[in-house]
């Protein structure tokens, strides 16, 4: 390859390492959130909330970087996926206005009725958010309607089966991630009801994780050559037995880490598993990686950016997690 085409899969893998690690935090976050909106006890969803109240907020500049990120190095891209998912953008980002509302704020509430009505809009908040990112990725991997570089579709394409099962699937993954870092960050009776959630999440969310693969590769031939390949398959296969022997096996150790960091391998190894059918697509069914980069000056200039940017943001979230680390035990409200 090239200069300039290796120029062009550094900007896309700058791009896709912003969104993992945006899914990989923020992700089990919004499962926290979701599990305090459905649990009675109030000094169990205080202590939720002060899990992850000191690192909510830096986990979300991953997605400011990454949709930052999509218009200054793919801006044809980003003129097709907008228009097409208006809708679930706007509804997410007011879903993510109303979570920040709601965990900065729940402590001032006075009363402990209004303090549960808090959270519960905090469970509905992060519920949307997954349901959102979830349809905004079904309808990307299902395809957008593209006409001279355009985007030609009614905005609705993301209100169909795929989609939508692609939100339900996001979420239950969610789910397992909040369950996982309760785990690891909280201990006496919630540790013990998080930890038999996380298994029942982790069992669900592998078989619906089955489904998606077996209906994605239905969606196109490119999908199914790609995810026949052995290349693929195998050590995907292994990777991913590999991770849930390991999660398992670690929820009988004293490494209450190791449950959470095998769930994020799932994760990853579903993300790789996604580029590597997608690839060299950027919007399917017709809008490439090179066919939608801005040009060579500007991704140059952003790659630079990005060399300086991922690794601050990436040593001030690990920081972050460095100060508040250890068990959380709050008092009752």
């Amino acid at each position: 390859m090239s200069w300039g085409d290796w120029t062009i899969v550094l900007s896309g893998a700058a791009l896709a390492f912003s969104v993992l690690s945006y899914v990989l935090l923020d992700g089990a976050d919004l499962g926290v959130g979701m599990l305090m909106g459905v649990t009675r006890s109030a000094r169990h969803r205080r202590a939720m909330a002060i899990s992850i109240l000191p690192i909510w907020d830096a986990n979300e500049t991953w997605l400011v970087l990454g949709g930052g990120g999509l218009l200054a190095l793919f801006p044809k891209a980003y003129a097709v996926l907008l228009p097409a998912l208006y809708i679930p953008f706007i509804v997410m980002f007011m879903a993510l206005i109303v979570r920040a509302m709601a965990l900065e704020f729940r402590d001032e509430a006075s009363r402990r009725g209004l303090k549960r009505v808090i959270d519960r809009l905090l469970g509905l908040a992060s519920l949307v958010v997954g349901v959102c990112q979830g349809a905004v990725l079904g309808t990307l991997v299902q395809g957008v309607p593209i006409r001279d570089g355009q985007f030609s579709g009614t905005g609705w394409e993301w209100i169909s089966p795929f989609p939508i099962y692609c939100g339900a699937v996001l979420v239950v993954a969610y789910l397992w991630l909040g369950a996982c870092w309760l785990y690891w960050r909280t201990g006496d009776e919630l540790q013990l009801t998080v930890r038999a959630s996380s298994k029942a999440f982790a069992c669900l969310t592998i078989a619906l994780l089955l489904v998606l693969v077996l209906w994605t590769s239905t969606l196109a031939e490119q999908y199914a050559t790609r995810l026949a390949m052995t290349e693929v398959v195998v050590p995907a296969s292994v990777s991913i037995l590999t991770l849930i022997a390991g999660f398992f096996a670690g929820l009988r150790t004293r490494f209450h880490f190791l449950p959470l960091f095998s769930a994020l391998g799932v994760f990853v190894i579903g993300f790789m598993i996604m580029g590597a059918t997608l690839y060299p697509l950027i919007i399917p069914p017709g809008l490439t990686l090179s066919g939608s980069a801005s040009g060579p000056v500007s991704q140059r200039f952003m790659l630079i950016g990005f060399a300086v940017l991922i690794p601050v943001t990436l040593f001030y979230n690990t920081f972050g997690f460095r100060v508040f680390s250890g068990k959380v035990r709050a008092a009752k409200d």
